[in-house]
């Protein structure tokens, strides 16, 4: 299974050249606590074999293997310059 991208997203990524890594980036609390959260970046990762390649929608995608069955959603959000990715869960099916 891949992972959903947005049309703005999908062109976005075209742009930088056509790679997107997903990830887990933890995050630290101000009184302790870490929490990971799944991030998108417009570029392949420094070591490819950590992740899952696929071929989608004319985009190489590296997604952590821990992240590859869980029906993300890339979008894009932000204006100009400080344009970005971000990953969301998939709606819930009723």
């Amino acid at each position: 299974m891949g992972i959903a991208i947005s049309r703005r997203a999908r062109e976005f990524i075209q742009r930088k050249g056509g790679a997107v890594t997903v990830r887990l980036s933890p995050r630290h609390g101000c009184c302790g606590g870490m929490a990971s959260l799944a991030v998108a970046d417009a570029v392949a990762p420094d070591d490819p074999s950590r992740y899952r390649r696929i071929e989608q929608d004319g985009l190489t995608l590296f997604i952590a293997p821990e992240l590859a069955d869980e029906g993300l959603i890339v979008d894009l959000e932000g204006w100009g310059i400080f344009r970005h990715l971000y990953v969301d869960g998939a709606p819930l099916s009723r």
